[in-house]
């Protein structure tokens, strides 16, 4: 049986690799996209692509294409302007009452409209040696409850990086919750170990896993069935969309996406309008349709399975929610 590490490695490294999986022409990849930011997809997510559909919207997420070089104006490399709150390397301190650590640079998948995909990664991984200032930080700021992994995905961490980081931030006997933002379960199901299950029961933090997923097609029984596990590992499992033009941009694929992630015992919570990060203009939607769509949205499901529409703003001491005109849903 092979490995997550072993299984991670088998997956498509370039546009041609992954085009010639599919059965599609070569010419739809940019190689010199790749050189700005590389193709990482794994075997598994490629797996659920239709073959022959150029407008499959799993491959739109990953495929590096000539748009990307397109320099678009107001798009930049720090959308949300991280950098100013980044004090300690692998700390950012945003927003009251909890502060975010980047725990690698590395991703099971590069999604082409990271607003992560230019950031000094190298200048922000203490290695596990180099916590111990971020832990100091956190221990004399009182007011901080919640921390969360990030990175990169921070489920990339191997388990034993990942249960003395758990325990660091155990001992702060202010801090009460652990939230994890990965797309390791829905992209790469085989990471959800034995081992991590321990880790995550076993913890006296309350702990959150915020999936990111777009598009229900991405959601198969593999998924299903690890969030059946991470559920009885009592985490609480929440998903984060980013709206993306001609991934799900329709207000029926966003309610086939909640009732899917509901079917897995997951919580819609943010529907993001996109990060204006440069390489990711062609996945924009403005704000004038983006509302629209989500008023049709609330017309067909309930509204507990409505997540909120909200766009981050550098600078902001929180989320900015987007509330259209129309009444809610019930």
């Amino acid at each position: 049986m092979l490995s997550w590490q072993q299984i991670l490695a088998q997956g498509f490294s370039s546009a041609k690799e992954l085009l010639d999986f599919l059965g599609l022409p070569m010419a739809l990849g940019s190689s010199l996209a790749e050189r700005e930011f590389k193709t990482r997809v794994p075997r598994g997510f490629a797996e659920r692509m239709q073959p022959g559909n150029s407008h499959d919207p799993l491959l739109l997420q990953v495929l590096a294409v000539e748009d990307e070089l397109r320099v678009a104006t107001d798009y930049v490399d720090d959308p949300l302007e991280e950098r100013a709150f980044n004090a300690i390397p692998g700390l950012i301190h945003k927003y009251h009452g909890r502060v975010l650590l980047t725990v690698t640079g590395a991703c099971a998948i590069n999604c082409r409209y990271c607003f992560r995909r230019h950031f000094p990664y190298q200048d922000n991984n203490p290695g596990r040696a180099g916590w111990q200032p971020v832990m100091d930080y956190i221990t004399q700021h009182t007011e901080i409850v919640e921390v969360i992994l990030s990175g990169g995905d921070p489920l990339l961490a191997t388990d034993l990086i990942l249960r003395a980081l758990f325990k660091q931030v155990e001992a702060i006997v202010h801090v009460t919750t652990i939230r994890i933002h990965t797309r390791i379960p829905v992209v790469l199901p085989e990471r959800i170990t034995e081992e991590l299950l321990d880790l995550l029961s076993g913890s006296r933090l309350q702990v959150v896993i915020v999936l990111h997923s777009n598009h229900a097609q991405e959601l198969d029984a593999s998924v299903e069935k690890v969030c059946a596990r991470l559920r009885q590992a009592n985490c609480h499992l929440l998903n984060q969309s980013v709206l993306l033009a001609g991934v799900n941009d329709a207000a029926e694929t966003l309610a086939q996406l909640s009732h899917r992630l509901f079917a897995c015992g997951v919580m819609p919570y943010y529907l993001h309008l996109l990060d204006k990060v440069q390489g990711a203009a062609h996945f924009d939607i403005d704000l004038e349709r983006a509302s629209v769509i989500f008023q049709t949205l609330q017309t067909l499901l309930p509204g507990y399975l409505v997540p909120r529409l909200a766009r981050e703003e550098a600078g902001k001491e929180h989320k900015t929610l987007i509330s259209p005109s129309a009444e809610g849903s019930h």
